[in-house]
């Protein structure tokens, strides 16, 4: 056996977009996907060359000897080059084939005759071989990667190869015979897998190089050759007869007369990747029987991939009966049989070696269970066999992951749920993100008032003392019965109320002390609900969800959160309603929610996002001073918690009300009675 595979057929990365085709159509599993990449694996790949088929973008490439045969051609000694029947089938744009044999011939050849001879000399070794009546069914061997395929991956059968050498082995021992061992041979066809077959060690000095038609059509284009600019020629001798039909499927029954009777089932012709898999397996299973297996890898070598073109199969295949018929009909009978008659006494015998590729039997199906739920199919019913990965069952897949040729990525329903949940994440991300900066642009914005305000409020906080003072005295030295004393009254009430103003932007801007204790959190909602009179056309509900409803908090600055919330939780029910108190404790168990909800009027949108600015108050005049929320979101903020409302306004969206989201952790991060100093508790 040989590495020479190694060298062949190789992956173009860059151009490599993982669409998993070429795993599909290897018929030996001889590609694995390796952190998303096509590689091959040379040890189990048979040379066929469906990869380089069926890619379309031309990730898959074999290696050119163009270079290597322009050599043979400028040495001193003749070169021949033998052309694989499947030619007609290649140039369907020439319509005399006397053309591009003078074509070739142009490119210093000294010698062009068809692989069609050899062919003929194999097809009569094989009925030879058939009239004999062999013990065991016959598998012809007259294309390269079925004999490596059953060497690699059917080792067990390989005595039913039939030991007869390839149509071109045959021609260049014919070639060798006419014209001596110096004579240095190229061999011109669609075939990938017969650069391997040429270098292998039984075979050596036979065939010097191998180029595809592909590479023939790039030298013809590097010298400019066509069918007008060079001299029509004719194939040298020995010429074939009924061996240009040969590249059709069942073409080598025909060039002996030999035909597929259905009927006793014989012989059984299969081409292509699933008919070559599927019959050598019912063969080895012992399902088939028949006296031969005529096999193509190829759907017939016309649609090899060293063609040009993939398509026009049935084109391909009229041009190639058309031009058999008409050499056979132009041929010497009596000069071709005699050849026929001559060369059939070469010896033509071959040899095969077990290579075996195959894996060892697939874990139990504990261990493939196992990897199919790692991509999603949990259940039976998940496998969907939709073959994207390659594989023609979800199971095939997981058992190719076992075996280090595939990954679970490979399945698109998978990665496509993936996906999905990738982009939901990401959304919720998102969501989060934008909450943030609308957080950080709310911070920055009261942070910058907690300036302004500051600067205010110890600017007036003193005149207002000493206007506030006076005002007292003159208050109680006045008469009650004063006609003024109503009036300087008035002045009292105001000032007094002007010095909340100014305590409560003191207390909003300026630094603050927590002092951190254990409280019970029912002790905090209890305390808060004491600083007003609920009304009695207010139903109140309180919930706690708490395993552990302890807090590490400030308790006299949480009962002011809780008893502004509460507070203006009533003031939005004039009508009554319902207050709702919810404790939860989060799923972590490191932190407390409370939710504050009533049934209110609601707040609209634009008055949502305005909610905890200083001075701003939906309240009528005189009823707030706007600083109740800003400095609850101060208090909490200094507790290293979050705020946040949602409410609705429109009974046609739902049932109006709003509700305040207090998150806090329970472990403040700060010993008992350590105080936290804030610049800017408000950012």
């Amino acid at each position: 056996m040989t590495d020479y595979n190694k060298e062949i057929i190789y992956t173009v990365k860059d151009r490599c977009k993982v669409c998993y085709t070429c795993v599909r159509e290897c018929p030996a599993k001889a590609i694995k996907i390796n952190n998303g990449q096509a590689e091959i694996i040379p040890s189990r790949c048979i040379a066929c060359g469906n990869c380089i088929r069926v890619c379309s973008r031309d990730a898959k490439m074999f290696a050119f000897s163009i270079d290597k045969v322009k050599a043979l051609l400028q040495g001193n000694q003749k070169v021949a080059a033998i052309v694989a029947p499947s030619i007609s089938g290649e140039f369907t744009d020439i319509s005399d084939y006397r053309h591009f044999v003078g074509m070739i011939k142009a490119l210093g050849f000294d010698y062009v005759n068809e692989v069609a001879f050899g062919a003929e000399l194999i097809a009569n070794k094989y009925k030879e071989k058939l009239e004999s009546k062999p013990p065991k069914p016959l598998i012809s061997t007259s294309c390269p990667a079925i004999v490596s395929y059953v060497e690699k991956h059917h080792p067990q059968i390989i005595d039913s190869l039939i030991p007869v050498v390839s149509p071109m082995i045959a021609t260049a021992k014919v070639l060798k015979e006419m014209h001596g061992d110096d004579l240095r041979i190229v061999f011109i066809g669609p075939c990938i897998a017969k650069k391997v077959e040429a270098a292998e060690e039984q075979f050596r000095g036979l065939i010097d190089e191998v180029i595809s038609f592909v590479e023939l059509r790039r030298m013809f284009s590097e010298k400019q050759l066509s069918e007008e600019n060079v001299e029509p020629r004719e194939f040298d001798p020995p010429v074939a007869g009924k061996g240009a039909i040969f590249p059709i499927s069942g073409g080598m029954l025909q060039t002996v007369d030999l035909e597929e009777d259905f009927v006793k089932g014989d012989i059984v012709v299969a081409e292509g990747r699933r008919d070559i898999i599927e019959v050598l397996r019912e063969f080895e299973e012992g399902y088939l029987e028949a006296k031969m297996f005529d096999l193509l890898c190829c759907n017939g070598c016309i649609n090899g991939p060293g063609m040009s073109d993939s398509k026009k199969f049935f084109f391909k295949r009229k041009n190639i009966s058309n031009f058999a018929k008409r050499r056979y009909d132009t041929i010497d009978l009596e000069k071709w049989q005699s050849n026929l008659n001559t060369y059939l006494q070469l010896k033509l015998d071959r040899t095969f070696e077990a290579d075996d590729q195959r894996f060892p039997q697939p874990p139990g199906d504990d261990k493939i269970r196992e990897v199919l739920k790692r991509f999603g199919k949990k259940e039976p019913e998940d496998e969907l066999n939709c073959g994207a990965c390659g594989y023609d069952t979800c199971y095939d897949h997981a058992v190719a992951i076992l075996q280090g040729l595939a990954e679970s990525e490979m399945c698109l329903p998978y990665t496509i749920d993936q996906l999905h949940e990738y982009i939901t994440e990401l959304d919720v991300s998102n969501q989060k993100l934008a909450s943030t900066q609308a957080a950080l642009k709310q911070s920055e914005k009261l942070a910058s008032m907690g300036q302004l305000a500051a600067g205010i409020a110890h600017e007036v906080n003193n005149p207002l003392g000493v206007v506030i003072m006076y005002s007292h005295i003159l208050l109680d030295e006045m008469d009650p019965t004063s006609p003024l004393y109503r009036d300087l009254k008035m002045i009292v009430e105001q000032a007094d109320r002007c010095k909340k103003i100014v305590g409560g932007l003191l207390n909003f801007a300026r630094k603050s002390k927590v002092t951190i204790d254990q409280v019970n959190v029912k002790k905090l909602v209890n305390n808060g609900l004491k600083t007003f009179m609920l009304p009695d056309n207010v139903e109140l509900d309180i919930q706690v969800n708490a395993s552990n409803p302890m807090l590490e908090c400030d308790h006299d600055q949480m009962v002011q959160v809780f008893s502004n919330l509460f507070k203006n939780a009533v003031d939005a029910m004039p009508k009554g309603g319902k207050l709702s108190i919810i404790i939860n404790e989060k799923e972590n168990g490191d932190a407390l929610e409370f939710l504050v909800k009533d049934t209110g009027t609601g707040i609209s949108k634009d008055n949502l996002d305005r909610m905890f600015e200083p001075f701003f108050t939906t309240k009528e005049t005189g009823q707030g001073t706007g600083l109740g929320l800003p400095i609850i979101y101060g208090i909490i903020k200094m507790h290293r918690g979050n705020i946040k409302v949602e409410s609705n306004n429109n009974p046609e969206n739902g049932p109006t009300g709003t509700t305040f989201y207090v998150t806090m952790p329970k472990k403040s991060g700060q010993k008992k009675e350590e105080a936290i100093d804030e610049q800017q508790p408000i950012g």
